[in-house]
């Protein structure tokens, strides 16, 4: 049995003339509304926010949907039953190829690719504390792509140490960004116009490495970094699905923490936070997403900027809002996926191209957005 209750909860009130209810404003307070369930031992609390219950349940339903046509349209058309027998090993011989071969894996890596990579987004934003604040922005994206570019052109390598110089060439990217950051503080601002440069220097190393490989591989290499979700086998989707299954429960875990983050360090250090090291340990997080993301299907544009502040804006959060964040990640890329397959059939055009025609005009958007705030 439990009780429930109506609560409203603030941080301290702020500076006289300043006003509040910033989330992303260092030493600004939020005010966190919702209900509060209790159990009558007292020993477990949980604040629910029926908004943010409502758009995430509208969320699995939609994932639900996309996933349900994506697996019973196509060349082949089958239906729903067809595909749980399938799914179950008791189909037919043509069915279990095509449900469990060619759009299962195709599938599974679109969805866990979707949620990394919009979570990876939603840290990335809330520690910068600016809209801008995206592994494909910052540069650690194409970090990840010069890691997975060595081993692909280079050395030749497998599935699994393609992943490895992708997370190496993430977190190294990292890294540089720090450095050049040192002794000046994750500002968002300075972080993203750093991110910018060493992303576009990234950039150019991933030519080199292009024009440096044989023409089977400068091929394979360019049909790489488009991003695609195409001949996705299990194999990529046990890669991703493993890191997702790692790491998301651990930026879930920690999502309490980025909440106080946002609120200013002097509020997060009041409430017991270890700051430095809360958003180190987030960093680390959103690189290996984005790394692991990126080594799967190639640079996916625009689905770590825009999912989380889409999330964010309709679930009306203060907070990040990770869960809410990753299901629209995953319908996002799967929708987009499902509509370059159905729309432009039988051109095989890569995700990557319909997300970056739509999240430029995003950005675009987003761009004016800002602006006109600033000025007024």
């Amino acid at each position: 049995m439990t009780a429930v209750r109506e609560a409203k909860t603030s941080a301290p009130d702020p500076a006289p003339g300043k006003p509040a209810g910033s989330a992303t404003a260092p030493g600004r307070p939020r005010v966190i509304s919702g209900r509060v369930v209790r159990t009558r031992s007292g020993g477990l609390s949980l604040r629910v926010q029926g908004r943010t219950v409502a758009v995430t349940t509208a969320l699995v339903v939609a994932l639900v949907a996309v996933a349900g046509v994506t697996l019973t349209t196509g060349d082949f058309d089958l239906s729903v039953g067809e595909v749980l027998k399938a799914l179950t090993g008791e189909g037919s011989g043509i069915a279990d190829f095509v449900v469990n071969t060619l759009r299962m894996p195709r599938l599974v890596t679109a969805l866990c690719v979707g949620a990394a990579l919009a979570v990876s987004g939603a840290i990335l934003q809330s520690i910068t504390g600016n809209p801008l604040g995206s592994p494909d922005i910052i540069g650690f994206t194409n970090g990840s792509a010069v890691g997975a570019l060595v081993v692909i052109v280079v050395l030749h390598g497998s599935m699994t140490q393609i992943a490895l110089g992708a997370l190496v060439g993430g977190l190294a990217t990292a890294l540089a960004v720090h450095l050049l950051m040192l002794g000046r503080g994750i500002q968002g601002f300075r972080l993203v116009v750093v991110g910018i440069g060493v992303s576009s220097l990234l950039l150019a190393v991933n030519s080199y490495l292009i024009t440096r490989a044989t023409f089977q591989e400068a091929l394979e290499a360019q049909a790489w970094l488009i991003g695609s979700l195409g001949n996705r086998l299990w194999t990529h989707a046990q890669a991703i699905g493993i890191a997702v299954a790692v790491l998301l429960p651990l930026a879930f875990f920690l999502s309490r923490r980025l909440s106080m983050v946002e609120m200013g360090d002097t509020t997060a250090m009041a409430l017991g936070v270890d700051v430095s090291r809360t958003r180190t340990t987030l960093l680390v997080i959103s690189v290996a997403l984005a790394a692991f993301a990126t080594a799967v299907t190639g640079p996916i544009w625009f689905i770590a900027l825009a999912a989380p502040q889409v999330a964010r804006r309709i679930t009306g959060s203060s907070g990040p809002a990770l869960l809410p964040s990753a299901l629209m990640g995953a319908v996002m890329l799967a929708l987009s996926d499902l509509a370059v397959q159905r729309l432009f059939a039988p051109a095989l055009l890569p995700v990557g191209t319909a997300t970056g025609c739509v999240g430029g005009l995003y950005l675009i958007w987003l761009l004016v957005t800002e602006s006109r705030k600033s000025r007024a």
